[in-house]
This record gives structure tokens, sequence and C-alpha cells, in this order.
């Protein structure tokens, strides 16, 4: 089990990317939690098991239909036990 926070950078608020996230994560059994932020990017974090936090993380590289992803900033984190995902 693992634990990654990210920040995504470019055009990503009202293109649906944290719902993105949500439905993903529930499909992979990841827990966490996705917000906008005021200064204009999405941060996540994701719990679970390595694969499936990789393939979230490679989700938030991508982002949804109508999103652009300029850069993604990755950071390792301790676990905290996270059960489900909450969108802010």
């Amino acid at each position: 089990m693992i634990r990654r926070r990210v920040i995504v950078h470019g055009f990503v608020q009202g293109v649906f990317f944290r719902d993105t996230l949500r439905r993903r994560a529930a499909s992979l059994g990841v827990s966490g939690w996705a917000r906008n932020t005021s200064e204009g990017t999405v941060e996540a974090v994701f719990e679970g098991e390595r694969d499936a936090v990789e393939r979230m993380v490679a989700l938030s590289r991508e982002g949804p239909h109508g999103a652009r992803v300029d850069r993604v900033d990755v950071v390792d984190e301790p676990l905290e036990g996270l059960s489900g995902f909450a969108v802010a």
C-alpha cells in the first residue's frame, strides 16, 4: 500500500477532472480525495495498492476530455488509512 499526493497544473478546473478521478478511484479500489485549489490546480491524494495508485497518477497526467495538463507534481507521503474517495 502506498500514498501519493498530486498537484495537477493546466486547464483542469471546470472539465470534470475531480469526478473523473473519483469514478476511476472507485473502480480501482483507491481511497483518497480531490479538490480544486484557489491557484487553479487540482490537488488529490491516492491511497491503495501500488499498481492502482500508479494508474491514478497516470490518469492525472492525462486528465479527462477537455482538460489540458501542463505539469503534475507528485509527492510520496505516509499512509493515513483513508477509506472511500471524496470530492471537495
